[in-house]
């Protein structure tokens, strides 16, 4: 049985919270890490993102100004080291540079000053990456995207404290580089997630074949959709013990425990926050078209920002089909 720490790894405004609220009610066996690299991304001294770049006030006030990559990856450490298995939640853009600059391995992580590795596009170095049990969860960039947009606007911004949106966080670009990396250096893969009914029928333990642990993407829509199944279809995958009450978190402990897990981001949680369990969604979707999306936005945002959220779904949307080709199906 692999006990490496298991890395959901996504996009903003993926329904990531929710589906770490499942994980969370297994405080038991899992210590849940919530988005720990963004505190080395945005506010520490080797922060790669320019959100904060000209304000000092906030990066102090975060309490991170000091974090460095070394530092996360020394928490996660320290979380595994009593005996439970880690499951982490975090976004894939945080261990990138923004815009697809060339990345080079955080000063705190390299081996020496001249230290470097060809290929990899993240700042944490492949001995690292390959300690990881990754798994993947995605959302169509028509509903995150515009759910991200609302948490960077008025009113939202003033308790998100995220003042302008920033194209460059939608996060597709480097999920996507992420998991061809990972898959061209077999530590996903080649195996995929549910074939031959389920990965044990192919000889597979908790996600694991020869060459690296299954291609595990869950789509969000799934996700809402079809709650029980895709959990266990991830505990499966991932060697997690699936239970029914993994789905309810309805008494005063959990809602505290989370609570201030999620402190840190404050605004960007609170319906999962809220939340008491998670159950299939009861309405469908709407049938929508560019015309439609593109008034709505405009009504809730302007005419400017209608089409700044158009661009960066548009610019998205092949990233996101990438990745969902390789989503179970349920």
């Amino acid at each position: 049985m692999s006990n490496k720490p298991v890395f959901l790894v996504t996009h903003p405004r993926a329904c990531s919270t929710a589906f770490e609220r499942v994980f969370m009610t297994r405080r038991d066996t899992l210590a849940c890490a919530h988005e720990p690299f963004g505190d080395s991304f945005y506010y520490g001294p080797e922060r790669l993102s320019e959100r904060f770049a000209k304000d000092e006030a906030t990066r102090e006030g975060s309490g991170f100004s000091k974090t460095t990559y070394r530092d996360v990856l020394n928490r996660l450490e320290r979380d595994g080291s009593e005996g439970k298995r880690v499951f982490i939640k975090d976004m894939a853009y945080y261990l990138m540079p923004p815009d697809s600059k060339p990345a080079a391995i955080a000063p705190s992580l390299r081996k020496g000053d001249n230290y470097a590795e060809k290929g990899n596009p993240t700042v944490v170095p492949l001995e690292t990456l390959k300690g990881f049990h990754w798994t993947f969860l995605i959302r169509h960039p028509r509903r995150a995207i515009p759910s991200y947009f609302r948490c960077c606007v008025p009113p939202l911004d003033e308790v998100t404290g995220f003042t302008h949106f920033m194209p460059n966080e939608a996060g597709y670009v480097e999920l996507h580089r992420l998991f061809d990396y990972l898959r061209e250096q077999k530590i996903v893969g080649p195996g995929m997630a549910g074939e031959a009914n389920g990965a044990a029928a192919n000889g597979a333990v908790n996600g694991h074949r020869e060459g690296g642990v299954t291609v595990t993407v869950i789509d969000a829509d799934d996700l809402l959709d079809h709650p029980e199944p895709v959990v266990k279809a991830f505990c499966r995958e991932t060697g997690i013990p699936f239970s029914p009450d993994m789905l309810s978190w309805d008494d005063d402990e959990n809602r505290q425990y989370v609570s201030e897990a999620f402190a840190k981001w404050n605004g960007w949680h609170n319906d999962a926050i809220k939340s008491k369990n998670l159950t299939a969604r009861t309405t469908a979707h709407k049938t929508v078209t560019e015309e439609s999306e593109n008034e709505e936005w405009r009504q809730k945002y302007g005419d400017e920002a209608q089409k700044v959220i158009r661009a960066c779904v548009d610019e998205n949307v092949p990233h996101y089909e990438h990745l969902k080709s390789f989503a179970l199906k349920f």
